[in-house]
């Protein structure tokens, strides 16, 4: 494993800064999320990492050495591809055994690794299936595997579960979760799934624009965002006072109208517009300094405790109102 760091990396396509002097140090060993929305920079980013894009300036370095000119067989990396990349007509052991092949490794020893491979990602016994014959779970554990055998300093993850269908991509995240920590591997991983990189990443860095907008562990970044798109895009946010605070829904306690305020909170008044039943959750949306404010309540009687057109107060703890930059 290794430690990468990105310093001052500029890409431009035309008018257009795909990266506009980015800097990041990925800790070695951990799982680091770049996490932003399309056209953010982040797969440009990965792709600089990975070398397969070159940068009009700035500097890559693997444990402080540059890689510049280094090709991408060359650096040490294993990367997983949104469609997996496999390949149809190999079976699954030979699939995992590609990269060791084309690197001259001895025969007998690519049986061992493609075999210690599939034990780390729990395939043993489908080694002579075909891609096509497997589930979307399992193809996705081949490509990680093919990925890991080759021993890299640097596993790149290129949106790698989306091809998933939720409660699935749900199960794959804390199982590659559990698997990179077990390896130890440094690991980026490329992103526009909130959910995703909260749950699975160690440090997160919010792109927007080709540029850095915040970078932190999951819980920073999510609790205390800087910017209003930081705080929008990472989850549910209302923006309050014009766009100068911000406050999670789950942070909002709907009250009556009436009666004194609760000690150490502040309120709101507001009117409820919508009450959504979500099984554990009710989510009110309330009309309060002239637009929606949504809350998020845990469900514990089975239904909404106010209807469409009440009154009602909207309590919270005034540190939970973050303030924003400009």
């Amino acid at each position: 494993m290794s430690r990468v760091e990105a310093a001052g990396l500029t890409k431009r396509y035309g008018a257009a800064a795909a990266l506009d002097e980015v800097s990041i140090a990925f800790p070695e060993g951990r799982l680091f999320a770049l996490l932003g929305p399309s056209g953010s920079g982040k797969t440009t980013l990965l792709r600089s990492i990975a070398g397969f894009v070159r940068p009009d300036r700035g500097e890559i370095r693997f444990d402080g050495e540059p890689v510049q000119g280094v090709p991408p067989h060359r650096r040490g990396i294993g990367m997983v591809f949104q469609s997996y990349a496999l390949f149809p007509h190999l079976s699954v052991a030979d699939n995992v055994a590609f990269g060791l092949a084309v690197r001259g490794v001895p025969r007998r020893d690519i049986a061992r690794e493609v075999g210690d491979a599939l034990g780390l990602v729990r395939l043993t016994g489908l080694e002579r299936r075909r891609p096509r014959q497997l589930s979307g779970g399992q193809q996705q554990r081949v490509a990680l595997a093919r990925a890991l055998v080759t021993r890299p300093r640097v596993l790149l993850l290129d949106e790698p579960l989306s091809a998933l269908d939720r409660r699935l991509r749900q199960a794959m995240q804390l199982e590659l979760r559990a698997l990179v920590r077990r390896v130890g591997i440094t690991t980026i991983l490329v992103t526009h799934d909130q959910e995703e990189a909260l749950t699975m990443a160690d440090r997160i860095a919010v792109l927007a624009e080709g540029r850095v907008v915040q970078e932190g562990t999951p819980r920073e970044v999510y609790e205390r965002p800087r910017t209003a798109f930081a705080a929008t895009f990472l989850g549910d946010a209302n923006l309050l006072d014009s766009g100068r605070r911000a406050i999670r829904p789950e942070r909002l306690l709907l009250l009556p109208p009436d009666g004194p305020p609760p000690d150490g909170l502040a309120t709101l008044p507001a009117t409820v517009r919508e009450a959504v039943y979500a099984g554990g959750t009710i989510t009110y949306l309330c009309e309060a300094q002239g637009r929606e404010i949504r809350a998020v309540q845990a469900n514990s009687g089975g239904q909404a405790s106010f209807a469409p057109g009440a009154a009602v107060r909207l309590a919270y703890r005034p540190a939970d109102a973050v303030e924003l930059e400009p």
